[in-house]
């Protein structure tokens, strides 16, 4: 096994080919002046499976495509297998045709996936909703692990145990909230959300009895304008909430999105590795490398 990594994920590839004692190659990546891609491997990958870390954030096009070029030219050069390491993974909030005419961007991404080479992906609390297995649409298996249950572990010691609540901002957070309550063995909630556009939203919290006086841990799977969060944070505070906690898989943080997090009072904020940034305390790469050592 050889572990690959595009610009977007060098440091998550250097260190997951540590944790599983392989080869890490370095891959040459820069632009020429008119923005078209230069890319080579140090060594090629014959007859060995290769593993190819990219995570796609922020500048999604651009990583999907250096990706794309990568997954190819490792199949070209002899891989026996492709396996894509896509912590987070893109365009799979639009899973379906919500209106005439739209384009279903996962499906594309998915299919680009397939001819391009890669024999199967793992991924990292893959934002699935109205798609409960991505199997059931892709035709390479995937794998859709978590890092919920080391979030949970973080802060373990940063709460009062008897008087903290795991709160979800919209029904589906739920999954992600029920796995950090379980963690820490306390209740948790879901709140209502209701989405009145792009970046703005309207909360209602349904077990309102449950909050007052209560230390909160809000959990989701993205943080992106930081919108659903502002609106959560605002509410459970409007409900009697003592401290609040904001924790989350991917802080892709866009705009203001950190000063909409934390106006309203946040203690901290917890995210991981699956995408860089300073608040990425927790790591999804040993929950990855644990996976890859079984197969």
């Amino acid at each position: 096994m050889l572990i690959y990594a595009g610009s977007a994920s060098k440091y998550f590839g250097l260190k997951l080919a540590r944790l599983l004692g392989v080869e890490y190659v370095n891959t040459e990546t820069r632009k020429f002046p008119d923005g078209e891609l230069y890319i080579r491997f140090d060594k090629e990958p014959r007859g060995e499976t290769a593993v190819l870390v990219q995570s796609m954030y922020r500048t999604p096009n651009d990583y999907l495509i250096e990706y794309l070029f990568i997954s190819k030219t490792l199949k070209e050069l002899g891989a026996r297998e492709v396996i894509g390491v896509i912590p987070y993974f893109p365009y799979a909030r639009q899973d379906t045709r919500f209106k005439p005419g739209e384009v279903v961007s996962l499906s594309v991404v998915l299919e680009l996936l397939e001819k391009m080479g890669t024999d199967r992906v793992v991924t990292v609390d893959m934002h699935l909703h109205r798609v409960e297995d991505i199997g059931e649409i892709s035709k390479i298996p995937f794998t859709n692990l978590s890092v919920m249950e080391e979030i949970g572990r973080y802060f373990r010691d940063k709460i009062r145990k008897e008087k903290t609540i795991v709160v979800g901002p919209d029904e589906e957070a739920k999954q992600w909230a029920r796995i950090v309550a379980d963690v820490l063995q306390v209740p948790f909630t879901v709140l209502e959300k209701i989405r009145l556009g792009d970046t703005e939203v309207e909360i209602k919290a349904r077990e309102e009895e449950l909050i007052e006086g209560m230390d909160v841990l809000i959990v989701d799977d993205i943080i992106s304008t930081g919108g659903t969060i502002e609106a959560a944070v605002k509410r459970v505070k409007e409900r009697g909430a003592n401290r609040v906690f904001v924790a989350c898989a991917h802080a892709i943080l866009a705009a203001n999105a950190e000063y909409r997090v934390f106006h309203e009072g946040v203690e901290e904020l917890v995210a991981s590795d699956t995408i860089p940034s300073p608040y990425s305390v927790v790591s999804a790469i040993p929950v990855v490398a644990k996976y890859l050592s079984k197969m």
